[in-house]
């Protein structure tokens, strides 16, 4: 059976804390591949100005490349209207007959999952891998959560660097060296995406 890590996001910019978790994962479950999937609209973050979704495309497939057990999708990124999970799993699951799905979140996400759209039957189409993020302890599934079952726990190393601080760094003209991939951020300096030159 095919092992296969969904990993999404807005990726505004990809960073190497991206990389790090994912990889840990690909290793940890024994995934044949990590699938990147940018999202397109976010319903969690609806209001939110994102970076055009062609540009978070161009840089997560920059990010990824080196890796062969990493792909970008643009499934979600051509969506129109909200990027919803539930939809996503079972686009590919028509494309993936008999693979097994493991959805990659934060532990911030976890909390939130009871509200996504249909948590039901997202748990019961991938098992759901929850990573350390660097505002929270140790994940723990909900006690009292019907998917709890359905709950892998990472022990990944934090790796405390966030889209939106490198964002105020890229605008206030700060390097991005060693915190997102180099090619990412040349490709951030040479389209002025934060405001100013990374």
């Amino acid at each position: 059976m095919r092992r296969i890590g969904l990993f999404g996001g807005t990726f505004d910019p990809p960073h190497l804390g991206h990389l790090a978790l994912a990889e840990w994962a690909r290793t940890r479950l024994r995934l044949e591949r990590v699938v990147f999937m940018p999202a397109g609209t976010p319903p969690h973050k609806r209001g939110r100005r994102l970076t055009d979704a062609a540009h978070r495309l161009a840089m997560t497939r920059l990010a990824v490349r080196g890796n062969a057990a990493f792909e970008v999708s643009d499934l979600e990124a051509r969506r129109t209207g909200p990027s919803f999970t539930v939809d996503t799993l079972h686009a590919l699951r028509a494309r993936h007959p008999g693979a097994r799905f493991y959805l990659l979140m934060g532990a911030d996400s976890l909390a939130d999952f009871p509200t996504w759209r249909e948590p039901t039957a997202i748990a019961r189409l991938a098992t759901l891998v929850v990573a350390a993020r660097p505002v929270s302890t140790r994940p723990r599934p909900p006690r009292r959560s019907p998917h709890a079952r359905r709950v892998i726990v990472l022990d990944n190393p934090v790796i405390a660097i966030s889209s939106s601080a490198l964002r105020a760094r890229s605008r206030a003209g700060a390097s991005l060296r060693y915190l997102v991939p180099d090619p990412v951020a040349a490709y951030i300096g040479r389209h002025g995406l934060y405001g100013r030159r990374a």
